[in-house]
C-alpha cells in the first residue's frame, strides 16, 4: 500500500490506513529514505503532518518527510513483532535519515553466542566486532538488530523470554543457573534449551508461522508417546506465542510520547465471569498514556445472575457515576461492540454526562481488530486506547481469577 505524501491531515483520513501495529516507509521514487515502527500506523505517520513535527521529531525528520513522495507500510499482529521487523529493515536497507545521526556503535543488537549452551544477550555496537563475530568475551553464532531503542527492547526481551526461556550472561552463572530454570526462563535439559534457541531464531527473522508449526508438530510427539507433561509445556509455549502480551511495549511508547500537554483521562471497562458465574467487573484509568493503578477498581456484580456481559456493564458504569468525588474521564473505552457501546451511552445521557464512548472489538485471540466511536478521537488516541482495554482485560481476568478460586475453597 502507498500514498502520496505530500498530503494534509484530512487526505489521510480518506486513506483508511490501519490502527494496527506494523513498520512504515518513508521514500522517494524507490529509495527508502526511513523506516519506523508503531503500535498504529495511522496514528504515527499522522503525526508527521502535526504542526509540531519539528520540537517532537526534530528538523531531519522534518526534512525527510519534505523530499519522501510516498509512504509504504506492512502490518504486524503485534508491537514486539513490529519492533524486531522494524530492526531487520533498518540492517538490511539502511535508510539515510536512520543512520545519519547514528552507527552501528551506538544501536543496541541481540547477540546468540556460538556455545554449546549459547546465550542471548543485548550489546552496544560499540562493543561488537562485526567482521569477526565476536565480542571481548564470546565468539558469535549470530545477531539481531539495530534495534533503535534500548529501554523497548528491554521490555521486548522480557516478553520473549517468558516464551522461549534462553540464559544470559548473568544466568549462565553456576550460583544463577538453578534459580533461572526453577521459575522457567532456562530449560534444564540441552536439547530442549537448543530447540529452543532455534525457535527465538527464527522468531527474530520474522517466522512466527514456522515457529509456530514446530510448537505444533513437537506437541503431538509427546503426546503420542504419552509424555504428557512435556506436551503441556509446549502447549504454554504455543499459547505464549499466540497471545503475545504488548502491555510493557505500550507503555514504554506511551510515556515516551507523553509531552506535558493537559491530563487527559481515559477509563477503560470490563467483565469476566465462568458462564455467568462469579462475575465481576473492573475500571482502569491511563492519565496523559501512563496506567494510574491508584485510580483502578473493582466491582461484585450484584444485579445480573446469569451470562450478560451488557447487562453488567450497565451496572458498574452507574455505580461508578454515583461517585462524584471521583475524576470524570475525557473518554471511555468498553470490551464488545456497539451492544456495549449503546449501553454506555445510554447510561452517560440518563446521569446528564456528554463523554465519547469508544469500543474495541477483538478477534477469537482477544486481540484489538477495529474500533467504534469518533473516528477524530479513536485517531488522536489510539494508543491510550488500546492500553486501557489491555489493562482492564487483564485485571478483570486477575481479579475474576481471584474470586473464583476464593469460591472454591469454601
Amino acid at each position: 500500500m502507498c500514498y502520496d505524501a505530500r498530503m494534509t491531515l484530512e487526505k489521510l483520513k480518506k486513506l483508511n490506513m490501519p490502527g494496527e501495529p506494523g513498520v512504515y516507509f518513508w521514500k522517494k521514487g524507490k529509495d527508502i529514505l526511513y523506516i519506523g515502527k508503531a503500535t498504529s500506523l495511522r496514528d504515527r505517520v499522522r503525526s508527521y503532518l502535526t504542526k509540531d513535527v519539528i520540537s517532537a521529531r526534530g528538523q531531519a525528520i522534518v526534512d525527510m518527510a519534505f523530499k519522501a513522495d510516498t509512504v509504504e507500510w506492512q502490518t504486524t499482529e503485534t508491537v514486539l513483532e513490529a519492533l524486531i521487523l522494524e530492526a531487520s529493515l533498518i540492517k538490511s536497507h539502511q535508510p539515510y535519515y536512520n543512520v545519519k545521526e547514528k552507527d552501528d556503535k551506538s544501536w543496541n543488537y541481540v547477540l546468540i553466542t556460538d556455545d554449546v549452551l549459547p546465550l542471548v544477550i543485548v550489546e552496544r555496537g560499540k562493543n561488537i566486532n562485526f567482521k569477526t563475530l565476536s565480542t571481548k568475551s564470546y565468539k558469535l553464532k549470530t545477531f539481531f538488530g539495530p534495534f533503535t531503542n534500548g529501554m523497548q527492547l528491554r521490555e521486548a526481551m522480557k516478553i520473549i523470554r517468558r516464551i522461549f526461556p534462553f540464559f544470559d550472561a548473568s544466568s549462565i552463572k553456576k550460583q544463577n543457573k538453578v534459580f533461572y530454570e526453577q521459575v522457567g526462563l532456562a530449560p534444564s535439559a540441552t536439547d530442549d534449551y537448543k530447540k529452543n534457541i532455534r525457535n527465538l531464531n527464527l522468531f527474530f527473522q520474522g517466522k512466527k508461522k514456522e515457529v509456530m508449526k514446530n510448537f505444533e508438530k513437537e506437541m503431538k510427539a509427546f503426546a503420542k508417546v504419552q509424555a504428557f507433561e512435556k506436551a503441556e509445556a509446549i502447549k504454554k509455549q504455543l499459547f505464549a506465542l499466540t497471545h503475545i502480551n504488548d502491555i510493557a511495549l505500550l507503555k514504554k511508547e506511551l510515556s515516551e510520547e507523553t509531552d506535558g500537554k493537559q491530563k487527559f483521562r481515559v477509563e477503560a471497562y470490563d467483565i469476566a465471569h465462568t458462564s455467568g458465574k462469579q462475575m465481576v467487573g473492573v475500571m482502569t484509568v491511563i492519565t496523559n498514556g501512563v496506567p494510574d493503578k491508584a485510580e483502578y477498581r473493582k466491582f461484585n456484580i450484584m444485579s445480573v445472575d446469569r451470562s450478560n456481559d451488557p447487562a453488567a456493564l450497565g451496572e458498574v458504569l452507574r455505580r461508578r457515576l454515583g461517585h462524584p468525588g471521583w475524576d470524570l474521564p475525557q473518554l471511555i473505552v468498553v470490551d464488545g461492540n456497539d451492544v456495549q457501546k449503546n449501553v454506555a451511552e445510554k447510561v452517560l445521557l440518563k446521569y446528564g454526562y456528554n463523554i465519547p464512548v469508544v469500543a474495541v472489538i477483538k478477534n477469537d485471540a482477544h486481540k484489538a481488530r477495529a474500533f467504534l466511536g469518533e473516528q477524530g478521537i479513536i485517531m488522536a488516541h489510539s494508543n491510550a486506547i488500546l492500553l486501557a482495554n489491555a489493562e482492564a482485560h487483564r485485571f478483570a481476568i486477575g481479579f475474576h481469577r481471584k474470586k473464583r478460586g476464593k469460591q472454591f475453597l469454601k
